[in-house]
């Protein structure tokens, strides 16, 4: 670990390559901290605090997580438990889609899938991250999705209700337990605790809540290039100002919930 023949480039390029996730609790990781942090370089002194903090944030995040975990644990000795969430309740255009998801809540610390939360708080970099680390870990999983045309028929809260059954019904994996964001499933034959934001508390409803909308905006990025002037590349189906703007100069495209456009056109 002799340091002072090398040039602060030098460092922090060799700095770069260190994975922390892999070797925060060695004490090789310790000794690193260390060596940077008493070099008489300011520079090199900061390379040694950044490590320290990021450590100290993964470390954060692990409690954190293992905290989601505990949660869908306490409700009792079920065998699979599965989270259910769905997103584009609000959307002009689009589907609804759902997903439900069965993690390993035994797992070992070291395989906990770490930044688990509400999709709408992750970045778009890391939902598409962890969308494939979730499919990848999960027990089972299951998107389920209802049209515009079955939403203008059948009312979106039918809907919503639809696709929570059938995600949950539809996994290689029968839950013991399905927990739902929000509200409680109509009409399912599992047992179901709805649990109020649960994406920011259940690791299986946040899991779920991911990859359903990761799976949902990447749709609406392939219709953006099918139905031109709308923005769904950019607003998913909502209703920002530039997909009204394009709704009052060529009308309504074949995936607008028209239901939903009563007070706009």
């Amino acid at each position: 670990m002799n340091i002072k023949s090398l040039s602060y480039s030098n460092i922090k390029e060799e700095i770069s390559k260190i994975d922390v996730k892999l070797i925060y609790k060695e004490e090789i990781f310790e000794e690193i901290i260390k060596t940077l942090t008493s070099d008489c370089r300011k520079n090199v002194q900061s390379l040694g605090v950044k490590l320290n903090k990021e450590k100290e944030k993964l470390e954060a995040e692990i409690i954190r997580v293992k905290n989601m975990y505990a949660f869908d644990k306490s409700f009792g000795a079920y065998k699979y438990i599965a989270g259910v969430d769905e997103v584009g309740r609000g959307p002009l255009a689009g589907p609804i889609v759902a997903c439900a998801v069965i993690l390993d809540l035994n797992t070992l610390d070291d395989n906990i899938i770490l930044w688990l939360n509400d999709s709408k708080k992750l970045s778009e970099k890391k939902r598409e991250e962890l969308a494939i680390i979730i499919k990848e870990k999960a027990l089972a999983f299951h998107i389920a999705e209802c049209s515009n045309k079955e939403i203008d028929k059948k009312g979106i809260a039918y809907c919503n209700n639809k696709i929570f059954l059938e995600a949950c019904t539809s996994m290689k994996i029968k839950p013991d337990l399905v927990l739902s964001d929000g509200y409680l499933v109509k009409n399912i034959e599992i047992e179901n605790k709805s649990v109020i934001k649960g994406d920011t508390k259940s690791a299986s409803i946040a899991a779920a809540s991911i990859v359903a909308k990761v799976y949902r905006d990447h749709l609406m990025k392939r219709y953006a290039e099918k139905y031109k002037g709308f923005a769904f590349d950019e607003n998913a189906g909502y209703g920002t100002t530039k997909h009204i703007q394009g709704l009052k100069k060529v009308g309504p495209c074949e995936i607008h919930r028209i239901s939903f456009l009563k007070n706009i056109l």
